[in-house]
């Protein structure tokens, strides 16, 4: 395997492991917090969710495509 799927599975893995953790236990996400009180409680969360879950996980598919093509 290369770097690039190495790299892009765990961008996926990453983003997995932030929505299953946002789930179980979201206090351990110090920045939500702050992104809650500076956005607002919806927008805040909405910010924090695609860029620490929708963009890894995008980014992790764009790389093993990369690779694969």
């Amino acid at each position: 395997m290369t770097v690039d799927i190495i790299i892009g599975i765990l961008a996926i893995a990453y983003g997995i492991f932030t929505l299953i953790q946002r789930k179980r236990k979201p206090e351990s996400f110090a920045k939500l917090e702050s992104m809650k009180k500076f956005y607002g409680e919806k927008t805040g969360y909405l910010v924090h969710v695609i860029f620490y879950s929708i963009i890894p996980m995008v980014l992790g598919g764009v790389m093993i495509v990369k690779h694969l093509i």
